[in-house]
């Protein structure tokens, strides 16, 4: 049997390597044994297989190939095959086994590799044949080396205060294979293993924790691959000591006349290298007596006359304040307010005090109140508005007092300091009651005046974003623009002949929800209410968030404050529950909720690929100085009302966005951020010191709660006549992502270019109700529903709708509601409440077979008819 299948094998291998056969059909190799000293079903194995190889300059390389046992080795290159006459081949028995080992070479050329021009690097592998079959090498890629003479990015020098951080770039030249790089400092080579103050494994950079003196030199970036070497441009690094003032030495003697002193020494450290001298004074004298200054004997008669004349200015002092105070107590006074209070606007104590007939109201808490006709009142007066004052003159506080004409001044009500109203605000009154349809919510009886006057403490503050809308049955949409955030009142949520003020409110002060552990904050903090308002089907509210869903390395949870004001979770976002449901998109997480409150969402990293989303942004100033422009670089949560509360802040400043903001993925890696500016016109400006780069522990940002975290640079004009500044800013986290903010402005107000802070968005209307506020008309609406809500036994019901808007999990909480399709629209809505996309809803549903039209062709015109045209298909 071993004769046929040698034969046919041969055959095979003949047909697959034709170069191996002459052209009178028999074989250019030695003939084929009849039998082999092999052990019977032994393929060929590799001792040695072709390495990875680069040409240097125009020498060629050799691949070379080992097998064992191996009648026959060939090479091929790109696919085909090498011609027998290129090959060497040595051939040797194995002592051990007695196996024949069959080693063979060939060479590759520069011209061979350069006139390839395939999809990938020149390659070639080894085939070894023996009498069972082949068997195949790795693939080695050859390519030809070199390395450019230019740096990409040579280290710039810099001046640091002592323990300050060092980083120098470097970025080597494009070379093949990639250049190594090695840094100089005063041309001795930098062992970092050595000196754990020094890191040169971050892209090549060479960074120095905390500067010391003996870090001062010049530094020379290295680059080597098999080519060659290169050498950047130096960089002199210079570490200065700023001075500082030795305690003060004890005071002197005494001298002659009248005064002794005390010294200091800028010694703690003295500056060196360039660093600043002490500032101030370094010898203080003062007066040793006190002011009364001995000079001799004859001088002891003044004392006593100094101290006579002291003694009565006293007495007269004290008499003219005795006369005045008496005067004023038995005199008319024809002011109205006299109090410290009308000063400083605070709540302090008022004495209201009744006089003789014809006689203004006295408000003087200077003076004891007389108890046998007056009464005192002590609690804070704040007034808020024309209403409030109106409200509070009416109300119970003054009734004690109704005898009592009471006048206050002007100048007494500015004092008392009105805050201002909250962005948003709506024009309704600020309490929240359930209205009917027979009397306008507007109206407030003077039996409500005093709970009225009592909810003044619930109004916001400047500490909040804040919007409000009145709905009804007919449902609605709440909108706080330009933050992500909304709610939607789902139609019939309400119940009829009842209306509702409801409002919605974003806390922008410190947030009250304290992370535990590596929990996260992810998103702000946002309250809707009224809290005690009932609702008959969810209604969904949409909170932006900051984490990178793309990859499960997060645990997010939605959670609740209690009235007590602890926070409380509510469920996991992957959790099945039947009380509530979230849906977590790319940036916002959608939630169907029964009752209001204040919500807001963490994450627990699973591990450390975790990614937070931030926004980095820059802004830029001019400084007091007209030739000094300041750079403010932020990076904040990637949530619109993160970022609006930063461009609220720069408009107050006068600052201005000078790039459009950019998204930097920040991993909980645990490595810091650094920020830092490049390429500054080295002729036109200077950066000052201390600022060119910075660096921010990673705690810092990634526990950051929402706050703005904000780098700020200070650069300086050398002339007046520079107005164009150009530069770049690098972002970066350590063995993470990247951002360049490239800066290109005029310092100029009238010649800068305006970059617009927002996309438009619907900021117009924060409040739409009815029918406009949804996407979907009533009536189509009601027909989807009452097709899926109906149990099919094709299961196109609303299990298939689910599913088409990719609503995968948690289907029982639908199952619990009374339209599960409703809900399932509900959630639609509240997800394309931007684009609007009812091509896709539309898709959806054709694609379950329900229907063929078009939603997108409804026109605004048609929104607003009783009606609307619908084509069925189906019995629709």
């Amino acid at each position: 049997m071993a004769g046929p299948r040698l034969h046919e094998d041969r055959r095979s291998f003949v047909e697959d390597h034709p170069l191996c056969v002459s052209s009178s059909g028999t074989d250019n190799g030695e003939a084929l044994p009849e039998s082999i000293p092999s052990a019977p079903g032994t393929l060929p194995h590799f001792i040695e297989e072709p390495d990875d190889a680069y040409i240097i300059k125009s020498n060629p390389i050799a691949l070379r190939c080992k097998a064992r046992p191996a009648m026959q080795i060939f090479f091929k290159c790109n696919g085909e095959w090498v011609h027998q006459n290129e090959h060497v081949s040595e051939e040797s028995l194995d002592e051990s086994s007695g196996l024949k080992v069959r080693e063979v070479f060939i060479n590759v050329t520069r011209q061979q590799v350069e006139d390839f021009h395939g999809p990938e690097d020149y390659w070639c592998q080894c085939v070894a044949w023996s009498h069972l079959g082949t068997s195949k090498s790795r693939k080695a890629s050859v390519r030809i080396a070199y390395l450019r003479k230019n740096f990409e990015q040579d280290p710039q020098g810099r001046e640091v205060p002592i323990e300050g951080m060092i980083v120098l770039h470097c970025r080597p030249p494009e070379g093949v294979p990639a250049a190594e790089v090695e840094w100089l400092k005063n041309e001795e080579p930098i062992d970092s293993e050595q000196d754990e103050n020094i890191d040169t494994r971050a892209d090549h950079n060479l960074i120095i924790r905390q500067a010391r003196l003996s870090d001062s030199g010049n530094y020379t970036c290295m680059a080597a691959n098999i080519v060659a070497k290169r050498r950047s441009l130096s960089a002199t690094v210079v570490v200065y000591v700023d001075g500082s003032w030795e305690v003060w030495s004890e005071w002197s003697v005494c001298s002659p006349e009248c005064e002794h002193l005390r010294i200091r020494e800028c010694t703690a450290p003295p500056p060196r290298n360039g660093g600043k001298f002490c500032e101030g004074l370094s010898q203080e004298s003062e007066n040793c007596t006190d002011g009364l200054c001995i000079l001799g004997m004859e001088n002891a008669s003044d004392i006593a006359l100094y101290s006579g004349l002291g003694a009565a200015v006293v007495a007269v002092a004290v008499l003219v304040i005795g006369v005045t105070l008496y005067r004023r107590s038995q005199s008319d006074y024809g002011v109205d307010v006299i109090d410290s209070s009308a000063l400083t606007g605070g709540f302090q104590t008022f004495n209201f005090k009744t006089v003789r007939q014809g006689n203004s109201l006295l408000l003087n808490s200077s003076l004891q109140p007389d108890l046998t006709v007056s009464r005192t009142y002590s609690g804070p007066i704040c007034l808020q508005d024309p209403l409030d004052k109106e409200l509070m003159t009416e109300s119970s506080l003054f009734n004690p007092l109704s005898d009592i004409k009471v006048k206050v001044q002007s100048s007494f009500m500015v004092s008392l300091g009105v805050s201002e109203r909250a962005e948003y605000h709506g024009k309704n009154h600020s309490g929240t009651f359930p209205h009917g349809n027979n009397r306008g919510f507007t109206a407030v009886h003077p039996r409500n005046k005093t709970p009225y006057i009592q909810n003044l403490s619930s109004l916001p503050t400047r500490t909040e974003l804040r919007t409000t809308g009145v709905f009804g049955h007919l449902g609605g949409r709440l909108v706080m623009p330009n933050t992500g955030v909304s709610l939607l009142i789902p139609h019939g949520a309400i119940p009829e002949e009842n209306s509702w003020e409801i409002y919605m409110s974003i806390n922008q002060g410190e947030p009250s929800l304290q992370s535990d552990g590596s929990e996260v904050l992810l998103s702000p903090e946002v309250t809707c209410g009224p809290p005690d308002m009932t609702v008959t089907t969810p209604f969904a509210l949409t909170i932006p968030h900051c984490a990178d869903v793309s990859s499960e390395h997060w645990n997010v949870h939605l959670k609740k404050r209690t009235q007590q004001g602890k926070w409380e979770e509510v469920m996991s976002v992957e959790d099945e529950s039947t009380s509530c449901y979230c849906l977590l998109d790319p940036f916002a997480c959608h939630v169907l909720l029964d009752s209001f409150g204040t919500y807001a969402l963490t994450g627990e990293p699973i591990t450390d690929c975790a990614v937070k989303q931030l926004k980095v942004a820059v802004f830029g100033c001019m400084s007091c100085n007209s030739l000094d422009y300041n750079l403010r670089v932020y990076c904040v949560d990637n949530t619109p009302c993160a970022f609006q509360e930063v461009v609220s802040d720069e408009k107050h400043h006068g600052g201005q966005l000078l790039e459009e903001p950019k998204l930097l993925h920040f991993k909980g890696n645990t490595f810091s951020l650094q920020i830092s500016v490049l390429d500054i016109p080295p002729f036109l400006w200077r950066i000052k010191p201390f600022t060119a780069c910075q660096e921010v522990p990673f705690s810092r940002v990634w526990s950051s709660n929402r706050q703005p975290l904000h780098c700020a640079f200070s650069l300086e004009r050398y002339t007046p006549t520079t107005t164009q500044l150009s530069c770049k800013i690098c972002i970066r986290q350590l063995k993470g992502h990247e951002q360049i903010l490239q800066v290109q402005t005029s310092i100029l107000e009238n010649e800068r270019e305006t970059i617009t802070f927002f996309a438009q968005e619907d900021s117009t209307f924060p409040a739409q109700t009815g029918p406009k506020a949804f996407k979907i008309p009533y009536s189509i609406r009601q027909r989807i529903c009452a097709t899926f809500d109906t149990p099919n036994a094709k299961g196109k019901d609303w299990q298939m709708l689910a599913q088409k808007n990719s609503i995968n999990r948690n289907l029982s909480y639908f199952a619990t509601q009374s339209s599960p399709s409703a809900v399932i629209l509900n959630l639609w809505e509240a997800r394309h409440q931007h684009d609007g996309d009812l091509d896709s809803l539309a898709c959806a549903l054709e694609e379950i077979g329900r229907t063929h039209t078009k939603l997108s062709n409804i026109t605004e015109s048609q929104l607003d008819e009783a009606d609307f045209s619908y084509s069925r298909q189906n019995g629709l």
